[in-house]
């Protein structure tokens, strides 16, 4: 599972000029499911990014965590993170998990995730996004629950 993180001012989901998720500070989280991921992924992951010491304190350090700020999280499922441009200009989606095995791990992630963090929105699975955000920093992470990175 591979997980794009960025800290943001705010950020919103947008589907058929309908807004789905919306937040404001706080997380944004793309996610990415690889077709051999279990929940063990997700167990790894949701706690990581909740934990993440990204915030600054009163001193201005990244010190705080998205748990310690009650910010909220928005998480946006996408499988172009798997796409492979090593062979060619063209990505390949063969690593990305198909949408029936990628769709529960998804689900599994964000009820893991409402257990850790109050407030936890999304986008919509399999639905083309429009996504808009204020990165606060910049701030960016890149995660994977194999540890490639």
């Amino acid at each position: 599972m591979r997980a794009v993180v960025q800290r943001v001012t705010r950020a919103r989901v947008t589907v058929d000029d309908r807004v789905v998720g919306e937040i404001g500070k706080g997380l944004l989280v793309l996610l990415g499911v690889a077709d051999d991921d279990t929940k063990a992924d997700a167990d790894y992951l949701a706690p990581k990014i909740a934990s993440l010491r990204i915030f600054d304190d009163h001193e201005g350090k990244m010190n705080l965590s998205l748990k310690e700020t009650n910010g909220g999280l928005l998480v946006v499922s996408q499988f172009t993170l798997y796409g492979d441009v090593r062979c060619g200009l063209r990505p390949s989606w063969s690593d990305a998990a198909p949408p029936e095995v990628a769709e529960p791990l998804y689900e599994y992630f964000l009820e893991s995730s409402r257990k850790l963090i109050g407030r936890v929105e999304t986008g919509s699975f399999r639905k083309m996004m429009q996504v808009e955000l204020t990165n606060d920093g910049p701030v960016t992470i890149l995660l994977d629950s194999r540890k490639t990175f």
